[in-house]
């Protein structure tokens, strides 16, 4: 990914943090004479499994990128993206003082890259499940547990799935949120999205402030 230094990212926790923030990802293998393969699916991270952390998941057994990596482990990418938001050259103070402005886009994306492998036993998916529905139940007045459905329901569930693993070798981490920008233009960047009726541009407003470069 092309990154210029203005919107780098380098520390682990952040990364580790906007992983499990954004847990939906785009995993993408090389299926050889067939090219590229992607598969969108929410990811779990353990960031005590190994140096850089570990991603798990599951496909569905009808997915043919399983059959693209049963061979063994293969190279991937999994991207991961969270807030963005269009930039209009009208809200940059160079606009009134230059003219010299184009329109840009804001946004947050990090790539994890690592071998791939399959996970296909019962205690591994059972344990991977658990995690994953916890994750996203927790918090709920009334959370959902995979022991809630019938026992016999879940194992043919679990029939149907493959679970994968990823240990991190690599992160990359991208915030373009304007810090290559004047204080001034910063400021209106900020002022435009955070009144706008969009809640995603307000999200994006807030990472603009808090990543704005600190004066010299």
């Amino acid at each position: 990914m092309y990154i210029p230094s203005s919107f780098a990212e380098h520390d682990l926790a952040t990364l580790h943090a906007f992983l499990e923030a954004h847990p939906l990802a785009a995993l993408v293998t090389d299926s050889g004479s067939s090219g590229l393969f992607a598969t969108h699916l929410p990811l779990v991270l353990d960031r005590r499994a190994g140096p850089m952390g570990t991603l798990f998941g599951h496909f569905a057994r009808a997915n043919p990128h399983c059959a693209h990596i049963s061979g063994g482990p293969a190279e991937a990418l999994v991207i991961f993206t969270g807030p963005d938001a269009y930039i209009s050259p009208e809200w940059y103070r160079t606009k009134q003082e230059t003219g010299r402005v184009v329109p840009t886009w804001n946004y947050v994306a990090v790539h994890a890259y690592g071998a791939l492998r399959l996970r296909d036993d019962p205690q591994f998916l059972r344990q991977h499940l658990e995690a994953l529905v916890s994750r996203h139940e927790s918090d709920r007045v009334r959370p959902w547990h995979v022991s809630d459905a019938p026992a016999d329901f879940i194992a043919q569930q679990m029939k149907a799935i493959v679970g994968i693993e990823l240990a991190i070798e690599r992160l990359e981490g991208k915030w373009k949120m304007s810090q290559n920008r004047s204080a001034a233009d910063i400021d209106g960047v900020i002022d435009a999205l955070g009144s706008s009726k969009a809640v995603r541009d307000h999200a994006v407003a807030d990472i603009v402030a808090e990543r704005r470069p600190k004066a010299k």
